[in-house]
């Protein structure tokens, strides 16, 4: 069965969202379980056994239809009639409690009756063809895309093409995994009667997959129950370390965290703003971060001052009395309100300290934002339906222009249903599925053309040319990134512009290099198919391509064209490799061993150290000619055929080539050499205009070596 028991001897761990539920009655299953064995006493009337979920979605939308729920309680509690949990409580118990967690989230009929299902294809006799008769296809696509795979089928498999079809029904319809998130978090609150490598299996499995997804979809309650149940299973002695901390401030006469929301409470009452000031407890995950950041913990590190207001102007006015009246931390401020998390959250975060050291931290926002940093994409209730079937479903939570993010495809979802296809078996998608998750953080960057990337935090050009172009991206040979040249390893921050430099040639393929500074799975797995599709191509890219290729009569002594008439009767001259003067250069000369004369540019920097030195300044200017020799440097991004195209363009402008010089490439990024034999000096200007034109050059200088002659 998929459901996994509790035993009631082995409590589950005290979490401070356990001490927030203590307010309401406590809901016994064994009860539950009794009344669903009863069944309901009239046909129509609604069992008691769900009670607590009527009353809860109800809190939520007032007008709902209960009658869906009925019909599928009813038909879940007869499939699993006479199963029983591991506990000795009977099936139906868990189905219950999972549509429970999801009715206090505020989920919509269809989810809360889909969830009432969700085991019953799995574990009993009833039918998908069944489910969409009796509740329509919504709740049919809902129930297939939480049923597992079986392993008869799929064997050791099973398990990651389960979470496969889960993720690409998730991309179709986002509450398949809030059905999903709520279900697991049930069954790691009763994980208790389980052995314990099968509670570390799972609770592993819950940390690399579940939470990550539940944070990304904003879900913040269940995340962070998840969170604590893990921590209590993977790292026991942390846990206890962590409890005992919580429970010795527990015991504490002071409150510096009641004292401080009070003073709160006193500067809102009088600025006049209307605002509910609440203490919110650190959950154990959090409290073990704190500590672990801040060393030693004061009482108001235990938890932090939530702040509710009515609109999206009051926090702000909220904000600025605070660091009016209070003394602000300036370094804690972020706004999420203006620039929400790719997850729907918004909030205004910031902190304020008192005089003997204490510092609480603040969150403000307003009710409908409380609801969705809570519940993520559960309190958006039915994201596909129109405004006019959301009001036939109650008053329920509709949250206001600039809040409603599209749920239904999230960017970090899009990626992941894009390199999900092309994963080529179970355990690569497994392992890559675990890598992206781990990316706990998103950034945008925008395209010139004012369009947006979004992609996890640490990614690198070679990611938003995946991101924008697919496969195409293997023709891409640089970007420009806020406007500057940038290597194609670039790492990315929130807010860049990227510009992607694409080049001409159909044939242009990527470099095993890019593997380096690829960050994202679709990325990875584009670079890694293309590379073991073209192992010929790959190995010759992977040869060094500094190639010397000389002329056949190789270089002369001299420039014979370049006259330069020098004050020395019979003096040989030499021209200097480290500016490599042309005409109309302005140039002087100076006289070194041998009787030679090397001739430099005025500006070049060996002619300070050659009068430092004290060397004989000789007067020298150009002949007649106009013919010369000339040393250029050709900056550019890797791609093939690029040797091929800056010698032809440098032919076309009638200059010969007496050597060039290709060096190895360094982060995709190749230097050529070249010494050219010009007709005409006048002509150089055009002819670097020309080498700069060739696609995948970025930059064409005369050679400025700093080594004396």
């Amino acid at each position: 069965m998929s459901a996994e028991a509790t035993n009631p001897a082995t409590p589950g761990p005290i979490t401070p969202a356990a001490q927030r539920r203590r307010g309401r009655p406590r809901i016994d299953l064994r009860r539950l379980g009794r009344a669903a064995l009863l069944g309901p006493s009239a046909r129509d009337r609604l069992p008691d056994a769900i009670g607590h979920v009527a009353e809860a979605h109800r809190a939520s939308y007032p007008d709902a239809d209960l009658d869906p729920l009925r019909r599928a309680y009813v038909l879940a509690e007869s499939s699993h009639r006479g199963q029983m949990r591991k506990s000795g409580e009977p099936y139906i118990t868990h189905p219950l409690a999972v549509t429970l967690i999801l009715a206090e989230l505020g989920a919509e009929t269809t989810t809360l009756t889909a969830s009432l299902l969700h085991d019953t294809v799995e574990d009993t006799e009833v039918t998908l063809d069944q489910v969409r008769e009796e509740f329509g296809e919504e709740v049919r696509y809902l129930v297939d895309g939480v049923t597992k795979l079986e392993k008869v089928d799929y064997g050791a498999a099973a398990e990651p093409e389960t979470f496969r079809k889960m993720l690409v029904a998730t991309g179709s319809d986002v509450r398949v995994m809030s059905i999903k998130l709520a279900d697991r978090l049930h069954n790691m609150r009763t994980l208790g009667v389980m052995r314990p490598e099968k509670q570390e299996r799972i609770a592993k499995v819950t940390k690399d997959v579940l939470i990550p997804l539940a944070e990304r979809l904003g879900v913040q309650a269940l995340k962070t129950e998840l969170e604590d149940l893990v921590f209590a299973i993977l790292r026991p002695d942390e846990y206890a370390h962590t409890r005992e901390l919580i429970v010795k401030n527990a015991s504490r006469t002071d409150d510096p965290l009641a004292e401080i929301s009070e003073e709160v409470r006193g500067v809102l009452r009088e600025a006049g703003l209307q605002a509910e000031v609440l203490i919110r407890p650190r959950h154990f995950v959090s409290v073990h971060r704190v500590s672990r950041k801040r060393g030693e913990l004061r009482g108001a590190d235990f938890g932090r001052l939530l702040v509710l207001v009515n609109e999206d102007a009051d926090c702000y006015g909220v904000l600025g009395e605070l660091h009016t009246c209070l003394t602000p931390v300036v370094s804690e401020f972020k706004d999420f309100i203006a620039v929400p998390k790719f997850n729907l959250y918004q909030s205004l975060h910031t902190a304020v300290a008192r005089p003997d050291g204490q510092v609480a931290e603040v969150l403000i926002r307003t009710h409908q934002m409380h609801k969705v940093a809570e519940a993520g994409v559960i309190a958006l209730g039915n994201p596909y339906a129109s405004p006019a079937e959301e009001q036939t479903d109650g008053d329920g939570p509709r949250p206001a222009d600039g809040e409603r993010a599209d749920p239904t495809r999230p960017g970090w979802l899009s990626r992941l249903l894009d390199w999900q296809e092309a994963a080529p078996d179970p355990d690569t998608f497994w392992s890559t599925l675990r890598e992206d998750l781990a990316q706990d953080r998103e950034i945008t960057v925008f395209r010139p053309d004012g369009g947006t990337l979004g992609l996890p935090a640490g990614a690198s050009c070679v990611d938003a040319a995946y991101a924008q172009y697919g496969e195409d991206a293997h023709a891409c040979i640089g970007a420009r990134v806020n406007g500057r040249l940038a290597r194609l390893s670039t790492v990315l921050s929130d807010g860049d512009t990227v510009q992607l430099l694409m080049g001409q040639d159909p044939t242009s393929e990527p470099s095993r290099e890019w593997l380096e500074h690829a960050h994202t799975p679709v990325a990875r797995i584009a670079i890694t198919r293309w590379l073991a599709a073209h192992p010929a191509s790959a190995t010759q890219s992977e040869e060094p391509a500094a190639t010397r290729r000389r002329a056949a009569d190789g270089p002369a002594a001299r420039p014979a064209a370049a006259d330069v008439v020098v004050d020395r009767p019979g003096a040989t001259v030499r021209l200097a490799g480290c500016c490599t003067p042309v005409p109309p250069d302005a140039i002087t000369g100076f006289s070194v061993r041998g009787g030679v004369v090397t001739v430099h540019r005025v500006e070049c920097a060996a002619v300070g150290r050659m009068k430092s030195a004290e060397r004989a300044e000789v007067e020298v200017r150009w002949g007649d000619s106009s013919e010369c020799r000339v040393t250029l440097f050709a900056e550019s991004f890797g791609r093939p055929h690029l040797l091929a195209d800056l010698t032809e363009a440098i032919a076309l402008e009638g200059v010969a080539i007496v050597s060039a010089t290709v060096e190895p490439p360094s982060q995709q990024r190749v230097r050529h050499t070249y010494t050219l034999e010009l007709p005409d000096a006048a002509h150089l200007p055009a002819l670097m205009r020309a080498m700069r034109n060739v696609p995948g050059v970025f930059d064409v200088s005369r050679a400025q070596h700093q080594s004396t002659p």
